[in-house]
């Protein structure tokens, strides 16, 4: 067999964990392509690193796969990335890329299903799976007159119309409201506050900024709402901003969902925990920082329903809530992409290398069958604790007796495990520079979030 060249582009967590477990499994070569070197891998010596600070060129991204193919003839070559915008721009440029690189990652036709997060309600509205009360704002000119031209405050905003198939869908999604009449909308709908608001688009986030921008707003006045539709309004966004009803329950009702769906249209991973505390930074707000590991039957199914339906490929993760009001889950987005928090994958038993080699390396999987061949979709029961904060801080957090206790045994049971402490990359630097990560992290926990919310803001 060739060896095996694994190619992260961007070098943040998620990048470092998937390489880490296939180095760990599979002796994969890890390499990394980034603008700088990322937090996440500095003093590691997991990876070589290939600094290029123009990386969000697409031709020059394009033109440095290429280079990396070429110097690479012997090795089968697999290409992997956890950032939006990188998916969309690999995705569009597929043609030019040389086809050596194996790319578990959506065509553009898919990533643009399901990664707008207005396609997505849709999506789940087709399949019978429930999302959160959507009302969408646009801010060009043409959005402003087509919400108009629909109806204003009456247009249908809710998200829930039908749609007949996969591939038009873009062009059956109702047209974006004026931020005047999504207000609107608000006001008659007598929707409560506090209301999130977040991109349709993540893709689009990532090239606007105006002050107090965050990744996920909680709204808990008209005021605060206007502020933020007005800096977007001024900046021409290109795309729909929700704003959604928040559906009750502080963070440990949110769950985290990864799976793989394969070239054959077979869904070979799913996996799921239960969120126990989410970062709090402007920037980071909504990701898990804690989760423990869970198998969720239900949500699986709905998870499922949702790739099939867009005929989906490769990695997916998806945030839902379990509605402290009345028990329902309720799916809010997929990422397309295997998510900055996987590890809890591999610690719980399934290697998330298992499905990219089970489906575009299949001898590599035969030599390291660990028994996942047997079953059709491997999903981990081992349950697990995952955190990159320290043991003591989560548990400041977690206030239900029972929470608390199932988060002690499992800890007691098989310990904590943390993406970044890896025993093939743990040299001296290496591992202070970690425990340094985690004390900064506590930090911002004690400057954002100082005590725990029944909201989780």
């Amino acid at each position: 067999m060739k060896e095996v060249l694994v190619l992260g582009v961007g070098g943040d967590i998620g990048v470092y964990a998937f390489q880490r477990a296939a180095h760990q499994k599979y002796g994969w070569t890890p390499l990394v392509l980034s603008k700088v070197r990322t937090t996440f891998l500095k003093h590691s010596t997991l990876a070589e690193w290939i600094i290029e600070p123009r990386l969000q060129e697409p031709d020059v991204l394009v033109a440095r796969l290429n280079e990396i193919a070429a110097t690479h003839p012997d090795h089968e070559l697999i290409l992997f990335t956890n950032l939006d915008w990188n998916v969309r721009t690999i995705a569009q440029n597929r043609h030019r890329i040389d086809p050596r690189w194996l790319q578990p990652l959506c065509d553009l036709a898919t990533f643009d299903r399901v990664a707008s997060k207005t396609a997505f309600a849709h999506l789940c509205d087709r399949v019978g799976v429930r999302t959160p009360f959507t009302v969408a704002v646009g801010f060009t000119d043409a959005d402003a007159a087509a919400g108009q031209a629909h109806g204003g405050a009456d247009a249908p905003v809710a998200l829930a119309a039908p749609v007949a198939s996969a591939a038009p869908l873009a062009s059956t999604l109702p047209a974006p409201l004026s931020p005047e009449a999504a207000l609107g909308v608000i006001r008659e709908r007598g929707l409560a506050y506090p209301l999130i608001g977040k991109p349709s688009e993540s893709a689009d986030w990532f090239d606007v900024d105006f002050a107090g921008k965050q990744k996920i707003h909680h709204f808990v006045s008209e005021s605060e709402l206007t502020e933020v539709l007005t800096e977007l309004a001024a900046a021409r966004y290109p795309s729909a901003f929700l704003i959604q009803e928040f559906v009750p329950g502080d963070e440990t009702h949110m769950r985290s969902l990864t799976a793989y769906r394969d070239s054959e249209g077979d869904v070979t991973l799913l996996a799921g925990g239960q969120v126990l505390l989410e970062e709090h930074t402007p920037g980071t707000l909504g990701i898990p920082a804690a989760i423990l590991t869970e198998t969720d039957d239900e949500a699986f199914a709905s998870a499922r329903k949702i790739l099939d339906a867009a005929d989906y490929y490769g990695f997916a993760n998806f945030d839902y809530k379990i509605s402290s009001r009345d028990g329902g889950r309720v799916f809010f987005e997929v990422n397309p992409r295997i998510g900055r928090n996987n590890y809890y994958v591999t610690a719980a038993g399934v290697n998330v290398a298992d499905p990219v080699a089970r489906d575009l390396l299949p001898e590599h999987f035969a030599a390291r069958d660990d028994g996942t061949a047997a079953h059709h979709t491997a999903s981990p029961t081992n349950q697990i604790l995952y955190s990159v904060v320290p043991y003591r801080l989560l548990m400041k957090y977690i206030k239900a007796p029972v929470l608390r206790s199932q988060v002690a045994a499992s800890r007691k049971r098989s310990g904590v495990f943390h993406p970044l402490r890896y025993s093939n990359d743990r040299g001296l630097v290496r591992r202070i520079y970690v425990h340094a990560l985690n004390a900064r992290l506590a930090q911002h926990f004690r400057k954002y979030y100082p005590e725990p919310t029944e909201s989780g803001f």
